[in-house]
């Protein structure tokens, strides 16, 4: 984090695609600690910006920060990016003239251990993006069929050891040995083969990323969710996606290409939009990140 603040990925990037013109109304659905928001309202005299998040840390963070430093020009509500006609109707909002969906974990959520999030961390199996919401990751760990939890390792973290790792989470269970977060990573490295365990990515964060998508329902809101802002946009208006890993920049990629074929948008990025080195190098979270865009027409 910069500043006691996640450091938002490409700001710069996703900042001149939704101020590339004169845009009244911009929608930050995922707004976290406000960066981006930040980075937008920085660059014109007369943006407004809504941001929501489901995340009340987040709210009251970006609140905090944003609402004293542009008065006027920043408002934070509290729900689910589902909820964004919704959202936009109570203010009175008749259409937008862009619209981000950052999809990723903030520094904020991975660094704190009581969120759950991190395979680094020892807190408790959480992982709610929700906290006012009632199923947590140790809820699905505990009561789920060891088939139920094979399958959401296997599609929502293209785990290829989904089976033996599940095995060994039922097992650990049924022994009264899986509460922590820190239980889980034993858990995992039980389960791999040693010579996969060396080298590359963390041999826990496939596992961690599907039980995190599979609690929050993280890809069956995304599509229709992307729809749903290019409506509400103006035309002219712009949709940007920030995506970490390949389930969600999938989604991203055909909804986008699907609303250029019905002729209701442009891709203004044909390829996706990565970090560049200087920016991976100052911080690695951003390695992965995917930034696509539409034009509403």
């Amino acid at each position: 984090m910069t500043g006691g603040f996640h450091e938002p990925v490409m700001a710069h990037e996703v900042a001149g695609y939704l101020t590339s013109r004169p845009r009244r109304v911009i929608a930050d659905c995922t707004v976290g600690d406000g960066g981006h928001s930040w980075e937008v309202l920085s660059r014109t005299k007369d943006a407004f910006v809504v941001g929501m998040d489901v995340d009340s840390e987040a709210v009251a963070v970006a609140g905090s920060r944003l609402s004293s430093v542009f008065p006027g020009r920043f408002v934070v509500v509290e729900g689910d990016y589902r909820e964004l006609p919704a959202v936009l109707a109570e203010l009175g909002i008749p259409a937008l003239g862009g619209a981000l969906f950052d999809l990723g974990v903030s520094s904020r959520q991975l660094d704190n251990p009581e969120r759950g999030f991190s395979y680094r961390g020892e807190g408790p199996l959480d992982m709610r993006m929700d906290r006012e919401s009632g199923l947590t990751a140790k809820d699905i760990l505990a009561t789920w069929s060891e088939e139920e939890i094979e399958k959401i390792l296997r599609e929502y973290g293209e785990e290829r050891f989904s089976a033996r790792i599940s095995r060994e989470i039922v097992r650990a269970r049924d022994e009264g040995l899986l509460d922590t977060a820190k239980d889980l990573v034993r858990v995992i490295g039980r389960a791999i083969p040693g010579p996969a365990k060396r080298g590359g990515m963390h041999p826990a964060r496939r596992t961690f990323q599907a039980l995190r998508i599979a609690l929050n329902d993280e890809l069956s809101r995304l599509g229709g969710s992307l729809e749903r802002a290019l409506y509400l946009a103006r035309p002219g208006g712009v949709v940007a996606a920030l995506s970490y890993h390949s389930l969600e920049d999938r989604i991203v990629k055909d909804t986008f290409r699907s609303l250029e074929e019905r002729g209701l948008a442009m891709r203004l990025t044909k390829k996706p939009v990565t970090p560049s080195e200087a920016e991976i190098e100052r911080n690695g979270r951003s390695r992965s990140a995917k930034l696509r865009v539409i034009e509403k027409l």
